[in-house]
């Protein structure tokens, strides 16, 4: 039976900032933080004897920090796909990516140069932060479509690493920093890893 594990990303200056204050901090494709970092270290701890195949990664910085924190030397030598379909619902200025020339000198360890320039959603009015904001109706699509995409893989344990908005529409669940929950789409029943 398939196994797909949905890893939510550490904590990022944007999360921690926000936490803080309740405002958008303007982070733009905000980092770990140093408490996201030992979240990660303790996540690659609970991954480590689970034999991993692929893992999808979104390209917001925060993600691919905790996919390599994760999963680099991991026993099991996992593949590594950059995916934007999981990517976050852009809703503030974390969610807001850079481009894969941007990316990858701080990113040597992932293949970026099939993604776009601009591969956050980036359509309609700007608020006044200068974000256009994702309807609602244009994360179903996604989600619809990387369901479809996940049970289209051939591999048969799949870490998804990516973020809590997504995952809670994907799962129905609202994921911690660097929780682990484990998605059996064969009845899209979440148990918890």
């Amino acid at each position: 039976m398939k196994r797909i594990l949905c890893i939510r990303h550490g904590q990022s200056t944007f999360n921690a900032a926000s936490a803080e204050t309740g405002v958008d901090p303007l982070h733009f494709d905000a980092p770990l933080t140093e408490l996201g970092h030992q979240q990660v270290r303790r996540a690659r701890e609970a991954m480590r004897d689970i034999p991993v195949e692929l893992v999808v990664t979104s390209p917001l910085t925060r993600a691919l920090q905790t996919t390599h924190g994760i999963f680099d030397g991991h026993p099991s030598g996992p593949r590594y796909l950059v995916e934007a379909l999981h990517r976050e619902r852009l809703e503030s200025s974390c969610d807001v990516g850079r481009s894969p020339a941007e990316l990858a000198p701080e990113h040597p360890a992932f293949s970026l140069d099939h993604l776009p320039d601009v591969w956050w959603h980036a359509e309609g009015e700007p608020d006044e932060r200068g974000i256009c904001v994702e309807p609602l109706e244009a994360l179903q699509a996604r989600l619809a479509q990387f369901r479809i995409v996940l049970q289209g893989r051939p591999e048969q344990t799949i870490a998804v690493v990516g973020h809590g908005t997504f995952f809670f529409h994907l799962t129905g669940r609202w994921l911690d920093n660097c929780e682990i929950l484990e998605l059996r789409p064969e009845q899209w029943d979440v148990a918890a890893e």
